[in-house]
C-alpha cells in the first residue's frame, strides 16, 4: 500500500457467520458494485441479527472507539478493507490523504446505490469542501436517514 494510507484496526460488531471471508469467493457472481469493492444489499453471509444491525448501521457504532483512539473522524470518507483499498485507481488516492470516517457524503447520498465513481468523486468533493458546517451537515442528515 502507498505511503499515505494509513492500516489500523477498524472495530466492527461481528455481523456475518464466522468464515465469511472465506465465502467471499463464491458469491463474487452476487457482488452488486462495480468497481473493485464488494457490496451486496442482502448478503447471504450475514446472519439473522447481523442483517438488523448492518442495514440499521448500528454495527458501526463500536467505531466511536476507532473515533476516540484518533484513527477516525466521525466523517471522512468510508474505510475499506485492505484488500479493496489497494485497488483503488491513483485518480482517487487522495481519498486517504485524510481520516476515515463514520459517516461520508456517499452514505447521505445513498451509499450502495451509487456508482462506485460517484462514491469516489464525493469523497474527493468532501476533502476539497471539508469545513465544519459541512461536518454537521453529514451528521444531521445522517442521524435523520437512521431515524427515518
Amino acid at each position: 500500500m502507498g505511503k499515505d494510507r494509513k492500516v489500523f484496526t477498524l472495530y466492527k460488531i461481528r455481523t456475518m457467520v464466522k468464515n465469511a471471508q472465506k465465502q467471499k469467493q463464491q458469491y463474487l457472481s452476487l457482488n452488486e458494485a462495480d468497481g473493485p469493492v464488494f457490496k451486496i444489499r442482502r448478503d447471504p453471509r450475514h446472519t439473522k441479527i447481523g442483517r438488523f444491525l448492518a442495514h440499521t448501521g448500528l454495527d458501526e457504532l463500536s467505531q466511536l472507539i476507532n473515533v476516540l483512539k484518533g484513527e477516525m473522524l466521525y466523517v471522512g470518507p468510508r474505510p475499506l478493507p485492505v484488500d479493496e483499498a489497494k485497488k483503488i485507481p491513483a485518480k482517487y488516492a487522495k481519498r486517504f490523504s485524510v481520516l476515515p470516517g463514520m459517516t461520508s457524503l456517499w452514505v447521505i447520498r445513498g451509499s450502495h446505490s451509487l456508482t462506485f465513481a460517484e462514491w469516489m468523486e464525493s469523497d474527493l468533493e468532501y476533502i476539497r469542501k471539508k469545513t465544519l458546517w459541512l461536518d454537521i451537515k453529514i451528521i444531521a442528515l445522517t442521524v435523520w436517514r437512521l431515524i427515518s
